[in-house]
C-alpha cells in the first residue's frame, strides 16, 4: 500500500535504532523498537518483519522468556488489524516457535492489506506445517485463504491440495480445489481482461504445463521452494546478515548432510569476513543439531537390529563427536558472552560430563543466579561435590537444592534426593540414605538402583 514519505523516515528511524540495541544483545528493548517502527510501515518486510523475527530466534536461543499469562491475555487481541498484527508479533518475538501466534500475524496482515508482510508469513507457515509430524486439513484451509485474498492463486491451490490429501473424502475441500484452479486459468491466461491474442495463447500453454505439474507440487516439499526464496534474497544482498541467516536456517531445516554443510560453511565464512560471533555462534548449533540426527539415525539401526556391531561403534563415535562439539561450542559461548547465564550452565553440564568439576563448579554458581536454572545448576553443583569426595558439602548443597524445589515429586526432585541419599551412604549414614531410597521406591520402584539398594542396606542393617 502507499506509504507516507514521512511516516517512512520515523519508521527507519526506529529500525535503525532497534538495529543498534539487537547488536547489543538489549533485546527485548529491541524489539519494542522494532514493533514501534512497524506501527509506522506495518508492511516493512526486510527491515521491520525480518529483522525482528531473527532477533527473536537469537533470543530464544539465549534462553529469552517466553510471554507470561498476563501478556498472552493482554496481546491476545486488538480493535483494528494494525493492533492485531503488532500484539500477534510481540507475542512471537517471545516465543518464535509458537505457530499460533503466527497464524494470528497472517490473519492481520491479510485483513490490513500488507501483502508483501502476508507473503512472507504464509510461506513460512507452509514450510512449517510440511514439516510438522502432524498438519491438519484447517492449518492448509487457512493458507489457502491467506493466498487467495492477495492473489496467489498458485499457492493457494497447492495448499487446498495438501489438505485434500489429509481429507480425501471432503466434497467441499476437492470442489474448492477445483474453483482455485479455474481462478488460476484466468489468472495466468488473462481471459478475464482484454489483452493481445498470441499473449492469450502464450499463457493458455503456460498453463497446460503447469496443470501437468501438478502432481509434483502435490508431494513437493515446501522447504524446497523456502531455500530457492532464501538464496534469491541472499543473492539480491550477500551482505545482510538477514540473508546470510535467513539462508542458513532454511538450508539446515532441509536437515541433509549436503544442506546442513553449505549452512555452516556459510556462516562460517560470514564470521571469518566480520568477526560477528553470532554466525560461529549458529554454525555451531547446526553443527551439534546435526550429530544429534545422525545419533538418531545410529540409535534407529540398533532399534532394528541390536547385534549390528557396526551401528553400534558408530553410535559411539557420535556420542564422542556430540561431546567434543558441544564443548568447543558452549566454551566459546561463554568466552563471547561473558555475562550470559545460560551459556555458563550449557559449558557447565559439559564440564561435569567430562569430570572437570573444578571448572564446571564456579560457571554453575553463576548460572544459578538465573531463575530458570538456579536448581538443575545447584544439582550439578552438588554431584561435582560428590565427584570431587566432598561428600558433606554434596549434603548441604542437595539439601538446600530440594527445600527450593516446589515440586516434589518429578524426576528432577527424584534425582536430588537420589544423590542426597548416595551422599549419605558415603559418609556411613545409611539410616537415612535408606530412608530416602524407601521413599524413592515408594514413588517409583524403577528409578535408577533404588530398589536393589533399599534390598542391601536391609539387609545390612539386619
Amino acid at each position: 500500500m502507499p506509504e507516507d514519505n514521512g511516516i517512512s523516515a520515523k519508521a527507519k528511524l526506529f529500525f535503525e535504532k532497534a538495529d543498534e540495541a539487537a547488536a547489543n544483545y538489549n533485546f527485548d528493548y529491541a524489539i519494542d523498537l522494532y514493533l514501534e517502527g512497524l506501527r509506522y510501515n506495518p508492511d516493512a518486510l526486510q527491515d521491520g518483519h525480518l529483522q525482528l523475527r531473527e532477533l527473536a530466534l537469537r533470543r530464544e536461543a539465549k534462553g529469552g522468556k517466553k510471554p507470561s499469562m498476563m501478556e498472552r491475555m493482554k496481546y491476545s487481541r486488538g480493535k483494528t488489524p494494525l493492533e492485531q498484527l503488532l500484539n500477534a508479533e510481540y507475542l512471537m518475538a517471545r516465543d518464535p516457535e509458537h505457530l499460533p501466534y503466527i497464524e494470528a500475524m497472517l490473519k492481520a496482515t491479510v485483513a490490513g492489506g500488507y501483502n508483501q508482510t502476508a507473503k512472507w508469513i504464509a510461506d513460512l507457515l507452509f514450510a512449517a506445517y510440511n514439516a510438522s509430524q502432524s498438519p491438519s486439513a484447517h492449518m492448509y484451509m487457512l493458507l489457502k485463504d491467506s493466498y487467495a485474498a492477495i492473489g496467489l492463486w498458485d499457492r493457494a491451490l497447492a495448499a487446498c491440495q495438501y489438505a485434500a490429501k489429509l481429507r480425501p473424502d471432503d466434497g467441499e475441500i476437492v470442489d474448492e480445489a477445483k474453483r482455485l484452479s479455474a481462478e488460476l486459468t484466468v489468472s495466468r491466461g488473462k481471459y478475464d481482461q482484454a489483452g493481445d491474442f498470441r499473449k492469450s495463447i502464450k499463457n493458455r500453454e503456460e498453463q497446460e504445463i503447469f496443470q501437468s505439474q501438478q502432481g509434483v507440487i502435490k508431494t513437493k516439499d515446501y522447504r524446497v521452494l523456502a531455500v530457492e526464496a532464501a538464496r534469491r534474497a541472499y543473492e539480491q544482498n550477500p551482505e545482510s546478515a538477514h540473508s546470510i541467516f535467513g539462508l542458513a536456517g532454511v538450508l539446515a531445516d532441509m536437515r541433509t548432510d549436503q544442506t546442513e554443510e553449505e549452512a555452516i560453511k556459510l556462516l562460517e565464512d560470514a564470521y571469518k569476513k566480520r568477526q560477528d560471533f553470532s554466525f560461529k555462534e549458529r554454525a555451531g548449533l547446526i553443527r551439534i543439531g546435526q550429530i544429534k540426527r545422525k545419533i538418531r539415525e545410529a540409535d534407529e539401526a540398533i532399534d532394528a537390529n541390536p547385534e549390528d556391531s557396526i551401528a553400534k561403534s558408530k553410535h559411539a563415535g557420535l556420542v564422542g563427536q556430540l561431546n567434543k562439539a558441544e564443548m568447543e561450542h558452549y566454551g566459546l559461548c561463554v568466552k563471547n558472552y561473558p555475562t550470559d547465564l545460560k551459556a555458563k550452565y550449557e559449558y557447565g553440564l559439559r564440564l561435569v560430563y567430562n569430570k572437570r568439576c573444578d571448572e564446571a563448579i564456579p560457571l554453575l554458581q553463576e548460572a544459578q543466579k538465573d531463575p530458570r536454572h538456579k536448581i538443575a545448576a545447584m544439582g550439578k553443583i552438588g554431584l561435582c561435590f560428590f565427584i570431587k569426595g566432598w561428600y558433606a558439602d554434596a549434603e548441604d548443597i542437595f539439601t538446600r537444592a530440594i527445600e527450593s524445589y516446589e515440586i516434589k515429586d518429578d524426576d528432577i526432585a527424584k534425582e536430588l534426593r537420589y544423590n542426597l541419599a548416595r551422599s549419605f551412604e558415603e559418609q556411613g549414614k545409611k539410616a537415612e540414605a535408606l530412608d530416602i531410597y524407601r521413599k524413592i521406591a515408594q514413588v517409583d520402584f524403577g528409578f535408577k538402583d533404588v530398589s536393589q539398594r533399599v534390598d542391601r542396606l536391609r539387609k545390612e542393617a539386619k
